[in-house]
């Protein structure tokens, strides 16, 4: 298979707390540590895993970190398609409690990729399946060649803007960010899933089909919650992009989420396939 991520990037410095302070409270971090991350970049890496390999479509800033950004992501395996814009990387501060809850601050606009931007978009039509998290309506327009397309439902407007069918939409019933209610987009998603975290989660397709799934076992002790969600994404791309039918494309997704949730940051514990 050949998958790919258009989307963001995020240079997060996580910090390892007992539980997270309180207003006017100091405490210490029990660990530390920072490397390129946000939803686009965790999404790719859990593809890549998957599938062998995984190339994410991105823009970065013209910094230090933006460059840091790269080599870090080449170095877990991406193949990278960036463009740098000038300004400073968007930067993310994470703390990971001892209840596996990770509590995130970010720094910067979101940068994403355009449709004028000089990336092979040829190259999606000889993708089986391409999961989108950031970008302009032009970029996400360049993603419908190829075979599926998967999308968060943070930032609607894009989409809506699109005016484009994608194959699954990926949204929260917790998350007020990430909400999705029917008819928020023409043509609507063919199929819709609304994740609950420990709970599991629901889907609904375009033709009125419904059901639910039951989060999967954790495969080892909790450490935090980072990058679990975008896992599970890559997971249901992954999946769909396969030709699974949606109840085992959100078996592998919960695979995922799970896995995730037993490493420390987003990479360690990632599910491999």
């Amino acid at each position: 298979m050949r998958v790919a991520v258009v989307g963001h990037v995020e240079w997060i410095q996580f910090a390892v707390v007992r539980q997270l302070p309180v207003a006017g409270e100091i405490v210490h971090a029990e660990e530390a540590f920072e490397e390129p991350a946000g939803g686009g970049a965790v999404a790719a890496v859990q593809l890549a895993k998957l599938a062998g390999a995984a190339t994410l479509y991105t823009a970065l800033g013209d910094d230090d970190l933006g460059h840091r950004s790269e080599r870090g992501l080449t170095e877990l395996g991406l193949e990278l398609r960036a463009v740098y814009r000038p300004e400073r990387q968007r930067r993310g501060f994470v703390h990971l409690d001892a209840n596996a809850e990770r509590t995130i601050t970010v720094m910067g606009s979101r940068l994403g990729p355009r449709g004028v931007d000089p990336h092979r978009w040829d190259e999606l039509a000889e993708t089986d399946a391409v999961y989108f998290t950031a970008g302009d309506a032009a970029a996400l327009r360049a993603t419908r060649a190829a075979g599926v397309v998967v999308s968060t439902a943070r930032g609607l407007e894009v989409l809506q803007e699109a005016g484009v069918e994608i194959d699954a939409l990926v949204s929260s019933s917790k998350d007020v960010g990430e909400r999705y209610e029917r008819g928020d987009l023409d043509p609507p998603p063919r199929l819709v899933v609304r994740t609950a975290g420990a709970a599991g989660g629901s889907y609904e397709t375009a033709d009125g089909g419904r059901g639910v799934w039951q989060a999967t076992p954790l495969p080892g002790p909790p450490k935090d919650s980072y990058g679990c969600g975008d896992s599970f994404a890559a997971g249901l791309t992954y999946g769909l992009g396969a030709g699974m039918s949606p109840e085992d494309a959100l078996h592998l997704a919960a695979r995922c989420g799970a896995a995730c949730l037993t490493g420390r940051g987003p990479y360690e514990g990632q599910l491999r396939g």
